[in-house]
């Protein structure tokens, strides 16, 4: 699905920089058209990004490449060097089509597949001085957005059985914020917020500033829509009983243990969504399995995630 803003785009966008024979292709149109199998939204999201990575890691274009090799057609294969759950992978296509609209890309998994090392991922043929000269940018999203996947996984499959669920924080990475979510939910969890205006999470600061949380519901409540969700975080069995008789919709337990956490919620009503944060991690999630929480959101799925371990080569 194409806008009007992406129709006018087209009219004065559809421009090919060279980058010592690599050309970066932007027209909207055929680019959503390759695309279209995923969402729009993720699709212009991902052109974005690799337009501005390109742009920071090609300069003026890989000399390396333009020195030593002849732009001969090649076939590049991308391969799993480890255990784990992809994500992003659209990636691939979407960068090779943006530098050569004549490469062909054979995507031969699918995000959130399972793989094992020697899993090939994906197979590229064209010109190797441009599969080479997008396989950095590539390589660094596609581990990236495979790492959070996994990440999520191992912490969703601790979970298994029990009512509560994984989900996100907004501790992204400047700029990668709506793909790093949608690894996490590649990898089995569920997002939180994606922007300080899809709901409103009363902190320990904005407590102080309003001088307690009912006086912080209160406000917020006059604010509001009649959609948005009003959170509230608590430390302490006193926070969450003002938070439960100010009408808070959502009541996060911060930094809580598993016993703690499993009090805290039986005085809860049961309407009230139950969210645990605050120093969990995807070793000690499975502790929290029988607190009785809806979910628990953890940070560490996109601000210090290890990257899966992907290679691309050339085939002889």
């Amino acid at each position: 699905m194409i806008c009007i803003v992406d129709f006018i785009a087209i009219q004065v966008s559809n421009i090919n920089f060279m980058y010592l024979g690599i050309s970066f292709t932007c027209n909207h149109l055929i680019f959503y058209f390759v695309m279209k199998n995923i969402d729009p939204v993720l699709a212009l999201n991902i052109k974005e990004t690799l337009q501005l990575a390109f742009r920071e890691d090609l300069g003026f274009g890989d000399i390396t490449s333009r020195s030593v090799l002849s732009g001969e057609i090649k076939t590049g294969t991308f391969l799993a060097k480890a255990t784990g759950v992809l994500a992003g992978i659209d990636v691939i296509e979407a960068g090779y089509f943006l530098l050569d609209d004549t490469i062909a890309v054979e995507l031969l998994k699918q995000d959130g597949d399972r793989v094992e090392p020697g899993d090939e991922i994906a197979r590229v043929n064209g010109p190797d001085r441009v599969l080479l000269g997008g396989e950095r940018v590539i390589l660094n999203l596609i581990q990236h957005l495979g790492g959070i996947a996994t990440a999520t996984s191992l912490a969703a499959n601790a979970l298994q059985g029990s009512r509560t669920r994984i989900c996100d924080t907004r501790k992204t990475l400047p700029g990668l914020r709506l793909l790093q979510k949608y690894a996490v939910r590649c990898g089995g969890g569920y997002n939180h917020r994606l922007r300080l205006d899809d709901a409103i999470m009363i902190k320990d600061n904005h407590i102080k500033a309003a001088g307690g949380i009912r006086q912080a519901v209160e406000r917020a409540k006059n604010h509001s829509g009649l959609t948005i969700k009003i959170e509230v975080e608590c430390e302490s069995e006193k926070q969450v009983r003002e938070a439960v008789d100010a009408g808070a919709d959502i009541i996060m337990l911060d930094n809580r243990t598993p016993k703690e956490a499993k009090r805290l919620r039986e005085i809860i009503p049961d309407q009230i969504i139950v969210e645990l944060s605050g120093g969990i991690t995807t070793d000690s999630v499975g502790r929290y399995r029988d607190c009785g929480a809806d979910f628990v959101s953890l940070g560490a799925l996109t601000h210090s995630v290890k990257a899966l371990d992907i290679s691309f080569n050339l085939m002889e």
